[in-house]
């Protein structure tokens, strides 16, 4: 694709050979653009230059869009239709960003703004109120992670050159943990003794926890899936549980079949609530909630953790079935839209526990002892 050199013609007339030259090209989106450069030598090498950048498709437009500009199409096109828990952890990945690299224009977007951004941010307190230690590496990278697919976007949509380096901190990880078959027995009959809510159902604190640990820890469900479980969708008769695609990160509807013991859990909380599990409170209160139910217990973690998350339980559904069940069979269970995330998992487990013979059912009674 040509460029072509011009001058203006009434400064022509007005500068004569004092007129300064242009230089007139078609950008890739098909719009005419044009600079003003000087002498003519000087607008031969810039036209040159331009004819270079369409012909190898690196042209960089002189009028680049602004980072406002691709954050409104980004927040229309994408996080309007993003998960709820998924929108605002990305969301806050791009606050601390702009907070920090402060993008005005999209071209100042590059590899050393991003490492600019990941030296300050490792160096702020996680609470600058209780003055606690630097933001972890984890943390980092995960807001990394979520710039980076924002910024994979920019490039796509022609917002962005090419994208940015992006160099991830080492993370000297802790070792992966699962609720062990005694902590969950702890937890289950001592624990679940001590919850306090939900209060508002014909049913105690003590068999909602029962029922909602038991059914984490024998389907591997996030916790998000299980709290977003509809009576509709359960057949108690015949032993199954429908997934929907909303409320899993599968993004597929999935009829997954349940444990005897699950089921027997699950009929405690018959009630008139369109949810299973009912829970009044924010999302944020049902961790606490969690935690103090471990306090209650008593528990003593090895290592650096002090508690479990949901996440473990998930692990543990994982970690005690790896060799139990076919991977495509853990996929399934596990709501895994990749294989390969199946394949940690397995690989985890093989790392935490040896095999078992069969499916693993938490040494608990149902009448919340031990």
């Amino acid at each position: 694709m040509k460029a072509w050199l011009f001058q203006d013609h009434k400064q022509k007339k007005k500068l004569g050979d004092k007129c300064p030259w242009s230089v007139g090209w078609i950008d890739p989106d098909g719009k005419r653009r044009s600079k003003r450069i000087g002498s003519k030598s000087r607008a031969q090498k810039f036209a040159r230059r331009i004819e270079g950048q369409l012909a190898a498709g690196i042209y960089e437009n002189e009028n680049r869009k602004l980072w406002s500009e691709f954050r409104r199409d980004y927040e229309m096109k994408v996080l309007s239709g993003m998960e709820a828990a998924t929108r605002v952890q990305q969301e806050i990945a791009i606050k601390h960003f702009e907070r920090i690299v402060k993008p005005q224009r999209m071209r100042g977007i590059t590899a050393s703004a991003i490492a600019d951004y990941v030296a300050k941010r490792r160096r702020e307190g996680k609470n600058k109120r209780k003055g606690s230690g630097p933001v972890s590496p984890a943390t980092v990278n995960k807001e990394l992670r979520a710039i980076r697919s924002v910024l994979r976007k920019a490039v796509r949509w022609g917002y962005l050159r090419q994208m940015p380096e992006i160099e991830f901190l080492r993370e000297f990880g802790r070792h992966p943990t699962y609720v062990t078959p005694e902590h969950f027995a702890v937890i289950y009959g001592k624990g679940c003794l001590f919850a306090r809510w939900p209060d508002d159902q014909p049913y105690s604190p003590v068999e909602w926890w029962q029922g909602l640990l038991m059914m984490a820890y024998m389907t591997g469900w996030r916790i998000g899936s299980i709290l977003a479980l509809r009576w509709k969708d359960v057949n108690l008769e015949k032993g199954y549980a429908l997934s929907r695609a909303k409320d899993n990160k599968g993004k597929r509807d999935q009829f997954i079949p349940l444990h005897p013991v699950v089921i027997d859990h699950l009929a405690k909380l018959k009630s008139f609530s369109p949810v299973v599990f009912p829970w009044p409170h924010n999302r944020r209160a049902i961790f606490a909630e969690f935690l103090a139910i471990q306090n209650a217990a008593c528990l003593v973690l090895p290592g650096e953790r002090d508690h479990y998350g949901f996440h473990d339980l998930r692990r543990a559904f994982a970690t005690m079935n790896a060799d139990i069940l076919t991977p495509d069979v853990l996929q399934t269970l596990m709501q895994h839209r990749d294989y390969q995330t199946t394949q940690r998992y397995i690989n985890m487990a093989r790392q935490l526990k040896p095999a078992v013979q069969k499916l693993f059912v938490p040494p608990v009674d149902q009448s919340g002892t031990a």
